[in-house]
């Protein structure tokens, strides 16, 4: 569909946080049209099928413990859900680490596994209940410093820290060093304490186009590269639009470059290689981590949390590395982290994901502003936290400060809906 001369509001970019102003603007009545330069909705969320197998671009898992999980029809994705927990490999043995708040049966297995004496896994408990329990003000308030500083004052202990908190945390943060914000990690074990992770039968894809559905096609660009940004103009490879409101919802790379008052953040990558197995080794959906010195952070049976990844009952397994690693280098790894043979292991495909998610280094910037002024927005994780969680967040807050905008000028129009 060609694009208007004119539109209210003008999204450039379809990732999580475009999406979410433009629902949440269209909930309120207003004109608006998303250009996206890329082939699909839903941004760093992309999904394609290989081999009739679902492979997501690199792990990506969702939290129902993120707050704006509240904005998804999360029956509709049909989420397939993963054991709350990991999977510690030590001695060449496998031990069961899980939450025994939500799956008893496993508390003595969690306090067998090698993670320090009986004071250390009390501290690991205790941390998990603070950040689960206490008020997220409490949290952001607490002083702030390194991740690895602050699960070092939590008394979690050295062994914890190597065998657990790292590689698992390396996953989700993509770096191995716990340089992170302690206030990101508190929000982030919040959200594992809190609720529960899984993945959307048709792909993590699946949200993106979720939320692309109540924009509407009609409303959406695909395919369209944005030379430049106004507050009141969007100029593309596809023409002029202007507008009474611009958002420029993109990765921070793309909006520092339309707006040189954004600063381009620190990204991570991550690489993952997709294998297939003729069966699970596992009983239970648990993700495998890392061992010291290996180069993978962990290993996971997709289909063993999410049966519709896999078209024929065999197993899709995921293992990724921070570093850009081949196949070959790491299917011996791969082969020992699951106790089964390498040439039992099909290669798949391999993804390298160089701008997976923005750095969230001490001091954090929680909430950063996301009217700039004159008519012009942005928005993105990176405007909040890197996470599905924080692109949601900002695209709430950026959809709430347009509204406000546009009420403002165009006096004695009555109050917007769907504003909030």
């Amino acid at each position: 569909m060609p694009l208007p001369a004119r539109a209210e509001v003008v999204v450039v970019g379809a990732g999580l946080a475009g999406l979410s102003v433009a629902t949440r603007l269209v909930a309120a009545g207003r004109d608006v049209h998303v250009l996206e330069a890329g082939a699909h909705t839903g941004g760093r969320l992309a999904t394609e099928r290989v081999d009739g197998f679902v492979v997501d671009r690199g792990f990506q898992v969702f939290n129902t413990g993120y707050p704006r999980a509240a904005d998804l029809d999360l029956a509709a994705l049909d989420l397939g859900y993963f054991t709350p927990g990991a999977v510690v490999r030590a001695e060449g043995r496998a031990h069961r680490v899980v939450d025994p708040r939500r799956r008893p049966s496993a508390a003595l297995d969690t306090l067998r596994a090698p993670l320090g004496p009986l004071p250390r896994k009390l501290a690991i408990a205790a941390y998990s209940a603070r950040a689960g329990l206490a008020p997220v003000p409490r949290l952001l308030s607490a002083p702030e410093t390194s991740a690895a500083e602050h699960l070092t004052r939590a008394g979690v202990g050295a062994t914890a820290l190597e065998r657990f908190f790292g590689p698992f945390l390396a996953g989700v943060l993509l770096e191995d060093r716990l340089e992170t914000s302690s206030r990101y990690l508190d929000l982030l074990w919040r959200s594992f304490a809190r609720g529960a992770t899984g993945l959307p039968a048709r792909g993590i894809q699946a949200i993106g186009e979720q939320l692309a559905a109540r924009v509407g096609t009609e409303r959406l660009h695909h395919r369209v590269r944005v030379a430049e940004v106004s507050g009141t103009a969007v100029t593309s490879d596809a023409g002029v639009v202007r507008a009474d409101a611009v958002v420029v919802a993109t990765d921070p790379d793309t909006a520092a470059a339309l707006v040189p008052a954004v600063e381009a953040s620190a990204l991570r990558q991550v690489t993952t290689h997709y294998h297939v197995l003729p069966a699970s080794p596992w009983s239970d959906p648990l993700i495998v981590l890392g061992t010291p010195g290996g180069q993978l952070v962990n290993s996971v049976v997709l289909t063993d949390a999410q049966p519709a990844y896999g078209p024929d009952g065999r197993a899709l397994v995921a293992s990724s590395s921070l570093a850009p690693t081949r196949e070959a280098d790491v299917r011996d790894e791969v082969a020992r982290l699951h106790d089964v043979a390498a040439a039992d292991l099909q290669h798949l495909t391999t993804v390298t994901v160089t701008g997976a998610q923005p750095a969230a280094l001490p001091p954090v910037r929680l909430r950063r502003p996301v009217d700039l002024g004159g008519g012009l927005f942005v928005c993105g994780d990176h405007r909040d936290t890197p996470s599905i969680q924080g692109a949601m967040a900002s695209g709430r807050r950026t959809a709430a400060a347009v509204l406000r905008t546009l009420r403002r000028d165009v006096p004695g129009r009555g109050a917007d809906r769907g504003a909030a």
